[in-house]
């Protein structure tokens, strides 16, 4: 509307002038836009259900700014913009478009010099492709970002024979020196579990500010280079997040679960993958959830002797219940309050299997009979517990990840430390939680990436009703995969599931400026009888100023994303630096390789057809 102001329009027809001429392209934007989002709608998991709800609301969001871009928009043009130009023009303004004016003129002398050398332009954007591609398959991949949330999960562990009172002693110990960091503001500590030998730590951070600028990450590092001073006892901790996959309490970040049917087999071959990955690069807080050292102490009834003097197994049953397992047999009850009774022995005889000879059963007519007349004891080593997953025995090995360890390097080194023990048939192996989940959403990255093609190249091709244009369009986005790359290894970021998403972002954002290209030469070349070449070179300079705001104003807009700071910054960050890397590469190669792409396609659409050769006359 402002361009055709400046050709001396009133401000009414300027506008309607300038939806006519827009509106065909603010709708190719919004639906392709929306196309490159619905493969994100039929992803499943747990990224899926995130991304198919970002997927949503940005579709929604998509076509109500559609409506008000055609409708709102042009109304409030046409009212109250009144002229092109204004008399009372700062310094400034004459300065910043004096600018734009040789910015404007230097694009345009160094389009036509790239039109006159077609060929190494497409060799240039060749090469953007495969360098993408590359870079793709080089670039680290991670699951979520961590976030500095300032809690901290420790789970503690001890050996497997120890008792309650052992287990407590340690765990307090580990909680002074946890106390003792100065980054700590507090801990909430229990011991027990789904066994005695376990124990849980929960740690609250001081704010980022008074932690001397460490992370979360950092102050676990220094409290795990302390806690070494207390044997018989592991602290393993993670920062919590957001976002956790399964449901199986663990000791650390990621999982690996071994499963078979044969118990025996599972129990030979757990310790031994369990050691091997102790030796894997890039882990750290290696553990298992087997504990075979467990004490068992195995009572054998002389069923001949207690037939003989009367006693029932009934009667030994209730006996070792009344000593050892803290039966409720009462409740008191008083105006203010109650109180259970419990039955047990003193505690002191509870540590040594010779106090079961102070224990007594009732025999015939009365009599008390001691209990080792009747049972006599066998000690041995049994597991704490038995884990299943999927209704199958399992081992589940934890780790957490060195600092600047990416998840997909330290599961390729996991799995082929694994693959070189050569288990047995019987025996699998698979990662679980976080690490399972990251390994299924990397390998369908690719497919997703493709399906967003697919679905806007099949809503280009409707609304242009053409089979060659899209392509022309599609063009525009392996450079904005190749900026968003090379930022992510000049940041030093893995790609996350959140530098995915900018890329997908990327994909709807960038087309944009092929878009308003290819609209702006089709209708010259329909309507103003100009040729391919003149054609769109005047799109490209007519639309140079447009596209070049809109991708600024995207750009700017991930600025903050990057810079910012504070809780949940980490989860954000990777987005800002996708989606301004990938603009700013596309702005600099697609303003130059789509109008040589657009000329090369049309070249070849007007190639003539190869005539027919004539048949050999026959003899008459």
């Amino acid at each position: 509307m402002y361009r055709n102001l400046e050709q001396g329009m009133a401000p009414f027809p300027a506008a309607l002038e300038g939806a006519k001429q827009i509106g065909f392209t603010v709708l190719s934007i919004s639906l392709s836009l929306i196309a490159a989002f619905t493969p994100l709608i039929f992803m499943d998991g747990i990224v899926g259900r995130l991304l198919r709800e970002f997927s949503l609301t940005l579709t929604f969001a998509i076509v109500v700014s559609t409506v008000v871009s055609l409708t709102v928009t042009p109304m409030i043009c046409a009212h109250y913009i009144k002229e092109a130009t204004s008399d009372h023009t700062t310094w400034y303004d004459r300065a910043i478009e004096g600018a734009l004016s040789r910015v404007v003129a230097f694009y345009t002398w160094t389009l036509r010099i790239v039109l006159g050398y077609p060929v190494l332009t497409l060799l240039v954007f060749f090469a953007t492709i495969a360098l993408t591609v590359t870079l793709y398959i080089k670039t680290p991949k991670g699951y979520f970002p961590t976030d500095d949330s300032g809690f901290v999960i420790g789970s503690t562990r001890a050996s497997a024979d120890i008792s309650f009172q052992g287990m407590l002693s340690l765990q307090q110990q580990l909680a002074h020196i946890v106390m003792a960091d100065p980054a700590v503001a507090g801990i909430g500590s229990s011991v027990g579990g789904s066994t005695a030998n376990r124990g849980f730590m929960f740690i609250s951070l001081k704010p980022p500010e008074q932690r001397d600028g460490l992370t979360t990450a950092q102050v676990i590092d220094r409290l795990r280079r302390n806690l070494f001073m207390v044997t018989g006892i592991r602290l393993f901790m993670f920062a919590a997040e957001d976002i956790r996959t399964g449901g199986r309490q663990i000791d650390s970040d990621y999982q690996y679960t071994l499963s078979s049917t044969d118990l025996e087999l599972l129990q030979k071959w757990a310790p031994i993958v369990a050691k091997r990955m102790e030796t894997v690069e890039g882990i750290t807080d290696v553990s298992s959830d087997r504990d075979p050292g467990g004490l068992q102490l195995n009572l054998v009834i002389d069923r001949k002797i207690a037939s003989s003097l009367g006693v029932r197994v009934q009667d030994i049953d209730n006996a070792l219940n009344n000593a050892f397992s803290q039966r409720q047999i009462s409740i008191i009850y008083t105006q203010r309050n109650q109180y259970m009774v419990v039955l047990e022995i003193d505690p002191k005889f509870q540590n040594d299997p010779s106090s079961l000879e102070r224990i007594y059963v009732a025999g015939a007519n009365g009599v008390q009979v001691p209990l080792s007349a009747v049972v006599h004891y066998q000690r041995g080593l049994s597991p704490l517990a038995v884990y299943h997953s999927g209704g199958f025995p399992s081992t589940t090995v934890s780790f957490n990840l060195l600092p600047d360890v990416p998840l997909e390097v330290a599961t390729s080194n996991i799995q082929q430390a694994v693959n070189e023990l050569h288990m047995p048939e019987g025996i699998r192996g698979s990662f679980d939680g976080n690490a399972g989940d990251f390994r299924k959403t990397s390998g369908r990255q690719p497919l997703l990436i493709l399906g967003a093609l697919i679905a806007m190249y099949i809503v280009l091709g409707v609304l242009y009703e053409s089979l060659a244009h899209p392509i022309t369009i599609i063009s525009t986005l392996p450079s904005a995969g190749l900026g968003a790359l090379l930022a992510l290894q000049l940041t030093n970021t893995p790609l996350t599931v959140i530098a995915f998403v900018g890329i997908i972002l990327l994909i709807g954002i960038v087309k944009k400026n092929g878009i308003m290209m290819v609209d702006f030469a089709l209708e010259a070349e329909r309507h103003q009888g100009l040729s391919s070449r003149d054609a769109i070179f005047e799109a490209c300079r007519a639309r140079f100023r447009p596209i070049l705001m809109t991708t600024m104003a995207a750009l700017f807009a991930g600025i903050p994303l990057v810079i910012a700071t504070g809780p949940g910054t980490e989860l954000r960050r990777p987005l800002g630096i996708t989606i301004i890397g990938g603009l700013f590469g596309s702005q600099i190669l697609t303003l130059y390789t789509t109008p040589v792409i657009y000329l090369l396609i049309n070249r070849l659409r007007q190639r003539p057809a190869p005539s027919a050769v004539a048949a050999p006359a026959g003899i008459g």
